[in-house]
């Protein structure tokens, strides 16, 4: 059982420095309030096969999470698998980036939330909290790549 988020926003920047920005996954914090750490392993720039892992507070519970590039198509492109196995994981996501009016650039961001064990009953709760915040998330991305 799976359920999908998806939202898009336009980012008054250059399209490179918005893949740039949002490839870099070490800046999530800046942009979501429930990932508290996190970390990219190997270091340098990100590639197919770099994995971050972040400490993450949702509904009050502190999880970890493991998440690996499987595509950078740079600049237009960037996908994701969750590795690792907490109630529910965002299975696959994804940016999309195209350039905008001005200059600037529009971003469509997707997940697919992926229900495991008791976490199969809380994804339409999940999903449907997911789904109400998307905009707002929209938002915080381009406030933090118009401010970085």
């Amino acid at each position: 059982m799976s359920t999908r988020f998806e939202t898009s926003v336009d980012i008054d920047r250059p399209i490179d420095e918005v893949f740039a920005y949002l490839a870099d996954g070490e800046h999530d914090p800046e942009f979501s309030p429930r990932v508290r750490s996190i970390e990219k392993e190997p270091p340098g720039p990100t590639h197919v096969g770099t994995v971050f892992t972040s400490t993450v507070k949702d509904a009050g519970m502190t999880t970890r999470r493991e998440f690996e590039i499987t595509e950078l198509a740079a600049p237009t492109r960037i996908r994701w698998h969750e590795r690792s196995r907490n109630l529910i994981t965002a299975d696959e996501g994804g940016y999309d980036l195209e350039p905008g009016a001005e200059g600037g650039t529009h971003v469509r961001l997707h997940n697919v939330l992926e229900g495991h064990g008791i976490g199969k009953l809380l994804l339409p709760v999940a999903g449907s909290a997911a789904r109400k915040d998307a905009p707002a998330f929209g938002q915080r991305i381009k406030t933090a790549v118009e401010a970085h």
